[in-house]
């Protein structure tokens, strides 16, 4: 798993590329802590490389909405493939997250 974060046109993007497994998230949770300070920007999760995402993984993405929300920043999902979608619309995460897909 690999994460990469850069500031694009205000926005706060981090991109997810491979499997975030049990294994992968120590450390994706350190990664996603330059997310922490938001104030004011959006906060766009690419997961157009994001190939499998566990449920502690969910969980990640759930306390990145829920720090943006609380400093007024939106959180976005972009870049879904079809596997990736369903999963997100069985957990209910479509009803949580904006979702940017293509």
């Amino acid at each position: 798993m690999t994460t990469t974060f850069r500031e694009e046109e205000q926005n706060y993007v981090m991109t997810f590329e491979g499997r975030l497994d049990t294994a992968a998230t120590a450390q994706v949770k350190k990664d996603i802590q330059a997310l922490d300070d938001c104030q004011g920007r959006d906060i766009i999760l690419d997961c157009s490389q994001l190939s499998y995402i566990c449920s502690s993984g969910l969980r990640l993405f759930l306390s990145v909405l829920k720090n943006a929300r609380s400093k007024g920043s939106r959180t976005i999902i972009a870049g879904l493939n079809d596997e990736m979608y369903d999963v997100f619309v069985e957990t209910g995460f479509t009803q949580l997250f904006e979702i940017r897909r293509g």
